[in-house]
C-alpha cells in the first residue's frame, strides 16, 4: 500500500542534501519518489528516485534554459554510495529537451508510482514530500513541437533493480540534429574503461594491441572534421586515429555496450530496434572516452549514412543497468512494460510472425539474413546454415517488404503480411536475383554487399582510411589469374586519392566477337561519386549522379545503398590477348584526398552481354 510519508519536511530534505553529496543510497532506503525544490522554489522542482536497490537517481523537473542541464534529465545517479552523474552536463535525451526540435512549445515532466493493481500515486508537490510503493515508477518527459508533433520519454523502474528503463515515442523526428539518441556522460575517473571484446564499442585486439576505438585520451588534436582524432609525432601510436565513430558495429552483431571502473558496470541494453532506420547492417557511433568522460550514447535513430526514412509513432524501449562490473548477460526483464500504461506500447498479444520452411538457391559457406521493413517498422532474423529456415517474431501488424540477404546484399523480395497473434507461413522461398549465379568470365571479389574481402577490407569499421596501419589504397594493375583480391583490389576508391584503377585481362579469339558487359558492385558512394571506365581505347558514358548522402567512408561504414552499374563494352573494342580496363570515380563535387568522391566495391565481373 502506498502511503504518504509523515516525516518532517527538513528531515526528507537533509536525506536528499545527503544524497547530493554522495552519501550512501540508504539514506533513503526505500522505493520512494522525493520531490525536492532546487532553493527552495517550488517553480524549481526534481524527483529523487530510489530504486530499492543501491541506485538512487535524481530526474529534473524545471527548465532552465540551458542545453547542459535541461528539464527531463537525469541530474544525478548515484550507485552504492558513488556519483556517476556530471552535475554540469545532463544524462539526457539528445541535448536536453530544449534542443529536440527548431521550435519547442512546451515541456512537461511529471512522476508516478504506479501499483501492481494499476493505480496511480502522483509525486508529491511539496518540497522534502515523498510517496512510498511497492511495484513501478514512471517519470514522464513530454516535448510539443511547435509544428504539433509530441515526443514522450519514460524513465521506468522496477522495484528493487538497479535498473533505468527507457521509452521514447516521437509524431514527429527531432531537427535539431537530425536523430534521437541518449546520452550519459560519466565522469572518467569513475568510468574509465570501455566495454568487453564482445559488447559494442569494446575492446579491440590489432597488431598485437588492445585498446577501444573510440578512445581519445592522449590524441593530439582533430585529423579529419571534429571528430577524428590522431596523435602527437613521438607518440608510440602517431599516425593512428580514434574516432566516436570507431564504436560502431552492425545494428544485428550487438546487444549492449558500455564502461567499467571501480566496482561499477555501466550498460546500455537495446531493444529490437523496430523503430530505427536503416536495417540489420547499419553502424552508428556508440560511445566516446575523452579525458573528462566516458560518453555512452544510445541511437534509437541517426542520419548519417542513412539509407531508410525515420521512422515515427513506435515505442523504442531501452535499459540503462548499473551493477559490480560484469558484462550483463541477458535482455532486462521486461514484461511489465505492458502496466505501465505507455504511450505506442503493442503487447506480445498483438503481434505477430513470419515462418519460412528453407531458402533455395544459397552459396554454401555465406550467412544469409532475412529484413523485413515497411514505413511503421524494420525486423531481422538469421537464417539457418543448413536449409535456410527462420522464424521472425514479435512483429507489429502490417504489410511488409521481406528481404533475403546474401552476406548483406539484397537477392531476393517477397511481400508478406504480419497479423496480430498469428504466423504468415511460407513454403521455401527461391533465391533468384544472386548475381553470382551468372557464370562470369572473370570476377574479382564475391558479391555479398561489403568490400571486406579486398585491401583493408578488415579494418574499415574502426580506424581512418589515412591511419598508417592500413595498406597502400594504391595497388599495382589487377592481372586477372594471377592477383588476389585481398592484397591487389583496394576497398575503396577516392577520385583524388587512389584514381586510375587498372585490370588486365586476356580474351581468347571467340571471346572478342561477341559485346561483353562489366557489371560494378557499389555499397555505398561519398559526395555523388559513380564509376566511369575506359577498356582499351573506348570510354564509357557518365553515368546519372546518385543523391549526395552524409560522410561514410571516413568513419567507419561501407554501408550504404547498394548499386549495380553495368557497361556494355562493344565487341569491336575488344582484342584477342591483353585488354586494359581503368576505372576512376566520376563527380562534379569537389573534395581532397579521403573527402574527395569515392565508391566502397562489393565485386567486379565480365560477363557475355546477353
Amino acid at each position: 500500500m502506498n502511503t504518504t510519508c509523515s516525516r518532517p519536511p527538513w528531515a526528507r530534505w537533509l536525506a536528499t542534501a545527503l544524497l547530493a553529496a554522495s552519501a550512501s543510497p540508504a539514506a533513503l532506503a526505500a522505493f520512494t519518489i522525493t520531490t525536492v525544490h532546487d532553493s527552495g522554489n517550488p517553480a524549481r522542482p526534481q524527483y529523487v528516485i530510489d530504486t530499492d536497490a543501491g541506485l538512487v537517481f535524481k530526474v529534473r523537473a524545471w527548465d532552465n534554459g540551458a542545453s547542459t542541464t535541461s528539464a527531463g534529465d537525469i541530474s544525478s545517479m548515484v550507485y552504492q554510495g558513488v556519483e556517476y552523474a556530471d552535475p554540469a552536463r545532463g544524462t539526457q535525451l539528445n541535448s536536453g529537451a530544449d534542443w529536440l526540435y527548431t521550435g519547442v512549445g512546451a515541456v512537461a515532466v511529471k512522476a508516478e508510482l504506479v501499483n501492481a493493481d494499476g493505480s496511480v500515486v502522483p509525486a508529491a508537490t511539496t518540497n522534502g514530500g515523498v510517496v512510498t510503493g511497492n511495484a513501478f515508477i514512471r517519470v514522464t518527459l513530454t516535448v510539443n513541437s511547435t509544428k504539433g508533433g509530441v515526443l514522450t520519454h519514460y524513465y521506468l523502474v522496477k522495484k528493487g533493480e538497479s535498473n533505468i528503463h527507457m521509452g521514447t515515442h516521437f509524431t514527429e523526428q527531432p531537427d535539431v540534429h537530425g536523430l534521437v539518441r541518449f546520452i550519459a556522460r560519466v565522469p572518467i575517473a569513475k568510468l574509465p574503461n570501455g566495454g568487453p571484446a564482445n559488447a559494442a564499442g569494446g575492446l579491440i585486439t590489432y597488431g598485437g594491441e588492445s585498446y577501444w576505438a573510440e578512445d581519445l585520451r592522449g590524441t593530439s588534436g582533430a585529423i579529419e572534421a571534429s571528430d577524428v582524432f590522431g596523435f602527437a609525432a613521438g607518440d608510440a601510436r602517431y599516425g593512428q586515429s580514434r574516432s566516436k565513430h570507431y564504436a560502431n558495429r552492425r545494428l544485428k552483431d550487438w546487444e549492449f555496450l558500455g564502461g567499467t571502473g571501480p566496482g561499477v558496470g555501466i550498460w546500455f541494453w537495446r531493444d529490437n530496434n523496430e523503430g530505427g532506420s536503416s536495417g540489420p547492417f547499419y553502424r552508428s557511433l556508440l560511445q566516446q572516452i575523452t579525458s573528462t568522460h566516458n560518453e555512452l550514447t544510445y541511437m534509437v535513430n541517426y542520419g548519417e549514412a542513412q539509407t531508410e526514412p525515420f521512422r515515427l509513432n513506435v515505442l523504442n524501449t531501452y535499459t540503462m543497468i548499473f551493477n559490480g562490473g560484469a558484462a550483463p548477460t541477458a535482455r532486462p526483464d521486461t514484461s511489465w512494460y505492458g502496466q505501465m500504461g505507455l504511450v505506442g506500447y503493442v503487447p506480445p498479444m498483438g503481434r505477430g510472425a513470419v515462418t519460412v520452411a528453407g531458402l533455395t538457391g544459397r552459396v554454401a559457406g555465406v550467412p544469409y539474413t532475412v529484413g523485413f521493413a515497411n514505413a511503421q517498422a524494420q525486423y531481422w532474423v538469421d537464417a539457418d546454415p543448413v536449409d535456410g529456415h527462420f522464424t521472425a517474431t514479435g512483429m507489429l501488424p502490417g504489410n511488409y517488404t521481406m528481404t533475403v540477404y546474401k552476406g548483406e546484399l539484397a537477392v531476393q523480395t517477397v511481400p508478406v503480411t504480419v497479423t496480430a497473434n498469428a504466423s504468415y507461413a511460407l513454403s521455401p522461398v527461391a533465391i533468384t536475383a544472386d548475381p553470382e549465379a551468372t557464370p562470369a568470365i572473370w570476377r574479382i571479389g564475391r558479391w555479398d554487399g561489403t568490400p571486406q574481402e579486398f585491401i583493408n577490407g578488415d579494418q574499415l569499421t574502426f580506424m581512418h582510411p589515412g591511419d598508417v596501419r592500413m595498406a597502400s589504397w594504391k595497388p599495382a594493375p589487377f592481372v586477372i589469374g594471377q592477383s588476389n583480391a585481398a592484397t591487389q583490389w583496394p576497398a575503396y576508391q577516392w577520385k583524388d586519392h587512389n584514381p586510375n584503377l587498372q585490370v588486365r585481362f586476356v580474351l581468347k579469339r571467340g571471346q572478342n566477337t561477341q559485346p561483353l558487359r562489366l557489371r560494378l558492385g557499389i555499397t555505398a558512394d561519398y559526395n555523388s561519386a559513380r564509376p566511369i571506365v575506359t577498356v582499351n581505347s573506348w570510354s564509357s558514358a557518365i553515368p546519372p549522379a546518385p543523391p549526395k548522402v552524409s560522410r561514410n567512408l571516413t568513419v567507419g561504414t561501407y554501408r550504404g545503398f547498394n548499386r549495380t552499374y553495368t557497361f556494355d563494352i562493344p565487341a569491336s573494342q575488344l582484342v584477342v590477348g591483353t585488354n586494359v580496363l581503368t576505372l576512376n570515380v566520376a563527380s562534379g563535387t569537389a573534395g581532397t584526398n579521403f573527402l574527395s568522391p569515392a565508391l566502397s566495391f562489393d565485386a567486379i565481373d565480365l560477363i557475355p552481354a546477353n
